[in-house]
C-alpha cells in the first residue's frame, strides 16, 4: 500500500497541520482566475454579444490588476497580517465570480472579473508568504511544491466541470466562485495568524511606510534576491508561451487535432502538479539549489524547444513531459528560495514583488511573442515562422535563466540581519 511518506518523503509530515490544509483549500480556490473561464470563452460570445477578441478581455482584466496590486497587498500583509488580507480577499475574489452570473453587461462583468484580480493579488501571493512563515528549509519546499501542484490540480478538475455545465447555461461555471465564500469563512474561523504572536503589525508599526519601503527596496536590490526575482519572472515566458501556442503548434505544425491539443496541456499539467510535490524531496539531497535549478531551467527552455520542432503530437510527448518537470520545479524552488531570503516583517513585500513582476511577462508575453511572429512572416511562411519563434523563444528563456540561476549563486548572500 502506498503511504504518503512514500511520495513526498519525510516531510509529509507538515499534511497533519490544520493551517496548511486550509492553505491549499483557498490555494484551489484562488488557482482558477483564468482557468476556470478559458474553456468556455467561446461559449460566451454569444450570450454576451461581443466578438472573439473582446472576449479575451476577461482574462486580462482579471490578471492586469494584479501588477499593480499585489504590491500593496504584500505590503498590507506585512502590517496587518496575513489571515485578514487573505479572507478579504477571497470574498473579493467569490464576490466578483459569482456577481457576474447576474448581469449580461460586458462592462460590468469586466468590471467584476477586476475585483476579481484585485482578491487573488491578495489571496495567492499571500498564501506564499505563509507558508514561508510556517515552514524552513526542505518542509517549507516541499510546502510549497504542494501548493503548486493543488493549483494543478484545481486548474484539471474545475474548468472540465466548467465546460460540462455551460452547457445547461453561461452563468453556472461563474457559479463556481462561490465556493470562495465558504473557504474565506473556515479560514477566518479556523487559520492560526501566521506572523509571530499572530500580530505582525507589531513591529511594522514602529517605521513609517517609507521606512518600510526603503528597507524593502534596500532587500530586493541586493545582488542575489534580485537575481532570484529576476529568474522567477524569466520562467514564465516558456510556460506562458507554451500555454498561448499550444493548439497552433499541435494543429498546424504536428498535424493534430483540438482534441489532441487539450490533451497535450492535460499532459503537461498532471507532469508539472506531480513534480512539484517532490520539490522538498529533490533539494535535499543537494547542498544548494543552484544544480536542481539548472537542470529544471534546462528542462523547461529545451523542452518548449522541443516541442515546437517535434513533427508530431506523439513524437512531442517527451518534450511535454520536460517542460512540466521545468514548471513544477522551477515554480516551487523559486518561491521556496524568496520567502526565505526576506525576515517576516518584509517577507509579504518580497515575495509580492517576485509575483508582481512574474505578472508583468504573463501580460507582456503574448504581445512580445505575437510581434516576434508578424516579424518572422515577413521572411519566412507561417508555419515556418511559428516554429522558429517558439524554438527560439524556448533556448533564450533557458539560456536566460541559466545566466539568473549562477548570478544568483556567485551573489554575496543576503545577510541574516536582513534574512532571518
Amino acid at each position: 500500500m502506498i503511504r504518503i511518506e512514500h511520495l513526498l518523503g519525510e516531510e509529509a509530515v507538515i499534511l497533519q497541520d490544520e493551517d496548511l490544509r486550509l492553505l491549499l483549500l483557498a490555494n484551489a480556490i484562488g488557482a482558477l482566475g483564468t482557468a476556470l473561464v478559458s474553456p468556455i470563452l467561446e461559449s460566451l460570445t454569444g450570450p454576451l454579444n461581443v466578438s472573439a477578441a473582446e472576449v479575451g478581455l476577461l482574462v486580462t482584466a482579471v490578471a492586469a490588476p494584479s501588477i499593480v496590486f499585489i504590491p500593496v497587498m504584500g505590503l498590507l500583509s506585512d502590517r496587518f497580517g496575513r489571515k485578514p488580507l487573505l479572507v478579504v480577499g477571497l470574498l473579493l475574489f467569490g464576490i466578483g465570480g459569482v456577481g457576474i452570473a447576474f448581469t449580461t453587461h460586458f462592462r460590468v462583468i469586466l468590471g467584476l472579473r477586476v475585483i476579481q484580480g484585485i482578491g487573488f493579488s491578495s489571496v495567492t501571493p499571500n498564501i506564499i508568504t505563509c507558508l514561508g512563515d510556517i515552514y524552513d528549509g526542505n518542509a517549507e519546499a516541499t510546502a510549497q511544491g504542494v501548493r503548486f501542484g493543488v493549483s494543478g490540480a484545481s486548474q484539471a478538475v474545475f474548468p472540465a466541470i466548467a465546460g460540462v455545465v455551460v452547457v445547461g447555461s453561461w452563468q453556472y461555471p461563474f457559479l463556481i466562485y462561490g465556493l470562495a465564500f465558504p473557504v474565506a469563512a473556515v479560514v477566518a474561523v479556523r487559520l492560526d495568524e501566521p506572523t509571530d504572536g499572530g500580530d505582525a503589525s507589531t513591529e511594522p508599526k514602529s517605521r513609517t511606510t517609507k521606512e518600510y519601503v526603503a528597507d524593502l527596496l534596500g532587500l530586493a536590490c541586493r545582488r542575489r534576491a534580485a537575481a532570484y526575482i529576476f529568474a522567477r519572472a524569466v520562467v514564465v515566458l516558456p510556460f506562458i508561451t507554451f500555454l498561448t501556442y499550444n493548439s497552433l503548434i499541435v494543429i498546424r505544425l504536428q498535424a493534430g487535432s483540438a482534441g489532441q491539443a487539450g490533451l497535450v496541456v492535460a499532459l503537461f499539467s498532471v507532469t508539472y502538479a506531480i513534480v512539484a510535490t517532490q520539490t522538498g524531496r529533490i533539494l535535499s539531497r543537494f547542498d544548494s539549489p543552484t544544480i536542481p535549478l539548472v537542470v529544471a531551467n534546462a528542462f523547461l527552455g529545451g523542452g518548449l524547444a522541443g516541442f515546437a520542432a517535434s513533427p508530431s503530437v506523439i513524437a512531442a510527448v517527451p518534450a511535454v513531459a520536460a517542460i512540466g518537470i521545468g514548471v513544477g520545479l522551477t515554480f516551487s524552488m523559486y518561491r521556496s528560495i524568496i520567502t526565505g531570503l526576506a525576515p517576516q516583517q518584509l517577507r509579504g513585500g518580497l515575495v509580492s514583488l517576485a509575483e508582481s513582476g512574474a505578472r508583468i511577462v504573463v501580460t507582456a508575453t503574448p504581445v512580445v511573442v505575437g510581434l516576434a511572429l508578424v516579424s518572422a512572416e515577413s521572411i519566412l511562411s507561417p508555419e515556418a515562422a511559428l516554429r522558429w519563434v517558439v524554438v527560439t523563444t524556448g533556448l533564450l528563456s533557458g539560456v536566460i535563466g541559466l545566466v539568473a540561476v549562477v548570478a544568483a549563486r556567485a551573489s554575496p548572500p543576503v545577510p541574516q540581519s536582513s534574512a532571518s
